[in-house]
Formats: C-alpha cells, sequence, structure tokens
C-alpha cells in the first residue's frame, strides 16, 4: 500500500512536469525509473509509457478546451507519428539496453542544445498560420513518430521545437499540436512493449493514477508563464534528465 502511495505521489510529480512542458511526463519517468528502480532502458520506457497515454490524452483535451487545436493541422501528424512510432518501436524492443540508455542521453543532450540555440537566435514572430503546407507536416509526424517509437518519448519533445522554430507557431500552440501527433504514437508504442514484456505495469499504473490527478495543474501553469521562461524551464528539465541518466552508464 506504501509503495502504491509512493508511485502515485511520483506519477503527480511527473504528471505537472508532463502538462506544463506538453510531453505528458514520460521524459522525466524514464531517467526516474532508470535511476530510483533500477529498471533498464526497455522496460523503463514501456512502463513509462503506461502513465504517459493517459497523461497525454487528458493534457490533448484540456490544450484544446484553452486553445483550439486545428484538425487539419493535428491530423497529417497524427496519422504519419501512428505508422513510423509503431516501426520505430519494433525496432527499439530488439535493441540492446546499454546501447538504447546511451541513445537515449545523446537523444536529450541534443534537444537540450538545440533549445538553448532557439533562445539565443533571432527567429521571425509566432503566426496563427503555419509557414509551411500541411504535406510537412506528415514529414515532421514521420521523424518525431520514429524516435518516439525507438525511445517511449511519444514524439512531442522532438515536434514542439520544430513547430516553433521552422512553422513559426507559438510555444503553447506547438505543444497542443505535439500532443496530438504524441497520442496515437503513445498507444500504439506501448502496446508493442507490452507485446514484448517490457512493462512493469505494478509500477506503471499507479504512477499513471498520479499523473492523471495533477496534469491539469501542469496545463494551466503553461498557459500562465511566459513564452521565453517556458522555453528555459524545458532546456533545464532536459539537462537534468540527461545528466540523471548518465550516471546510470
Amino acid at each position: 500500500m506504501i509503495e502504491w502511495l509512493l508511485y502515485i505521489a511520483l506519477g503527480a510529480a511527473l504528471g505537472t512536469m508532463g502538462g506544463l512542458f506538453g510531453i505528458g511526463g514520460g521524459l522525466i519517468a524514464i531517467p526516474a525509473l532508470g535511476v530510483l528502480f533500477g529498471l533498464d532502458q526497455q522496460l523503463a520506457q514501456g512502463t513509462a509509457l503506461v502513465m504517459v497515454v493517459p497523461n497525454v490524452l487528458l493534457a490533448l483535451w484540456r490544450y484544446h478546451q484553452r486553445n483550439r487545436i486545428e484538425l487539419r493541422h493535428a491530423l497529417p501528424l497524427s496519422l504519419c507519428s501512428f505508422v513510423f512510432a509503431w516501426l520505430g518501436s519494433i525496432w527499439a524492443v530488439g535493441l540492446d539496453a546499454h546501447s538504447m540508455r546511451l541513445g537515449f542521453v545523446g537523444f536529450l543532450v541534443a534537444l537540450a542544445v538545440w533549445n538553448v540555440a532557439r533562445i539565443f537566435l533571432k527567429v521571425s514572430p509566432a503566426s496563427a498560420e503555419l509557414r509551411y503546407a500541411w504535406p510537412w507536416l506528415g514529414v515532421l509526424g514521420s521523424f518525431a513518430g520514429t524516435m518516439g517509437g525507438l525511445f517511449g518519448v511519444g514524439g512531442a519533445v522532438v515536434a514542439t521545437p520544430i513547430l516553433t522554430s521552422v512553422f513559426g507557431t507559438t510555444q503553447v500552440v506547438a505543444q497542443g499540436l505535439s500532443l496530438a501527433l504524441a497520442a496515437p504514437s503513445t498507444l500504439v508504442t506501448l502496446v508493442t512493449y507490452g507485446v514484448h514484456h517490457s512493462v512493469d505495469w505494478g509500477v506503471g499504473l499507479p504512477l499513471a493514477v498520479g499523473g492523471l490527478l495533477s496534469i491539469s495543474w501542469g496545463v494551466k501553469l503553461a498557459h500562465a508563464l511566459p513564452e521565453k521562461v517556458l522555453r528555459v524551464m524545458f532546456c533545464g528539465f532536459l539537462v537534468v534528465c540527461a545528466v540523471m541518466l548518465g550516471f546510470e552508464l
């Protein structure tokens, strides 16, 4: 019983961060499960997805309530991410666990560097309209879906910075679209990991309960913070995750 309460509390903390950054909480849940519970990379990713899937669905609904997500933009992202996340997850479950962890740390560092660079680069003002037509959203969905399936994070962390810097959306709009991308990709990735016995349901389910109780607070905070502050916090979040997992290599 005490273990379940601890898992729920951890899930609540992760869910708040997931809502704040529009990523479902999986990006920090994976290093937390690896460091705190000693799970190998595939098992950590699969277990984190049990929490991520309902968190993403709830966060998507909350974002849509506050800032309507355009279906014409969300649909190509979602469909392509679904197909390529499935392919990426099949690839992931067959890889060596240590190599997967090393790759995941590199993935986090690359994301952090890219987001730091974006803070200092001059960019065009954000617009309500995308700079590129919808077929390019399919390309983004394919790439982000592959990364999400491979690393079990849904692809939102890849899509969000690209949507703001390349497609010209605001941070909040980008996070909403990224959640639309992540919803189908996290679901198909969880199914694949589950079929290959890379999920600890006893840990994942209470994490999911905690996440569902708290993710709305994170979404509310995301809409209240200045955009630059949100980006700086996201960069720091990525670096902390990379350092946590780096100690486990």
